[in-house]
């Protein structure tokens, strides 16, 4: 483990398991919520699903591992199922890499890299991704937090459209945010059960968790929301990602790295802290 500190803010890393975070406090408060013993992971060489693990690309068809239990399909990516090198650490910062060679889980050799930097009230993640075949490969990145969710949690957003959903979670049709799912102006987590992508999203999510207020600011590449608020659980999900689920499957769903290119974004949690609770 790693453990990062500054001002009222601590983080503890888990390279080991994934390149995660297995826990973020604010002012005392924990902010997220560990599910399946991680609190946040990162997304890569994808995000979210890949149809029955099978994709084309460059003339060639693969089939990748289904990764997570019954699941019909691969889902984010091999990042959070693998160890992480420690590249350096201080007080307040830690960058992790990994390298993966093509083989266990994913047919395409890259780089990844995770560099973390806490504030008295941020906490910064940049996430980048670099493609290491000889060939353009596909590329995808983003983070899966599972937040805590307190009674009275609510979210805020803008984005323009958002992909309905199969039975499996599989994107089969894009649409106008509809009233009931438009969060403009906020709304109550919950208030209707979400497994779904946003498409055209500013960049820019509100988070309240009571006395913990978060706002998340994601870098031009991230323009995707995913978000998870699941029924009868304690945590949701808000998730900046680089495209949408099955985005593989689809001419420029998914950013096409040159050989020796990096895919790159950064995601900024602003905290505030309104006392009480």
């Amino acid at each position: 483990m790693i453990n990062l500190r500054a001002g009222q803010s601590s983080l503890q890393l888990a390279p080991e398991h994934g390149g995660a975070i297995f826990d973020w406090r604010f002012a005392h408060r924990p902010v997220l919520k560990a599910v399946r013993g991680v609190g946040c992971f990162p997304l890569v060489p994808y995000a979210n699903r890949i149809a029955f693990g099978k994709f084309r690309s460059q003339g060639m068809s693969y089939q990748v591992p289904l990764n997570f239990g019954d699941h019909p399909h691969s889902i984010h990516g091999i990042g959070w199922q693998r160890p992480w090198k420690i590249e350096g650490v201080g007080t307040d910062n830690a960058r992790l890499t990994l390298v993966h060679d093509g083989f266990g889980g994913w047919p395409l050799r890259f780089t990844a890299e995770q560099y973390f930097e806490l504030g008295d009230d941020f906490l910064r993640i940049d996430i980048r991704m670099t493609n290491r075949q000889d060939i353009p490969a596909p590329a995808g990145l983003g983070l899966h937090p599972y937040f805590r969710r307190p009674e009275g949690a609510s979210l805020r957003f803008s984005a323009a459209t958002v992909w309905l959903n199969d039975q499996t979670a599989l994107p089969v049709g894009e649409v106008a945010v509809p009233d009931l799912w438009n969060h403009a102006q906020g709304k109550a987590v919950g208030s209707a059960p979400l497994d779904n992508c946003f498409a055209g999203w500013d960049g820019r999510a509100d988070i309240d968790l009571g006395p913990t207020k978060v706002t998340i600011e994601a870098s031009q590449a991230f323009r995707y929301l995913q978000v998870y608020t699941p029924e009868g659980q304690d945590f949701f999900c808000v998730e900046p990602v680089t495209h949408r689920p099955n985005g593989i499957a689809v001419a420029q769903g998914m950013t096409m790295l040159p050989p020796g290119e990096t895919l790159s974004g950064s995601v900024i949690f602003r905290m505030t802290d309104s006392g009480g609770g």
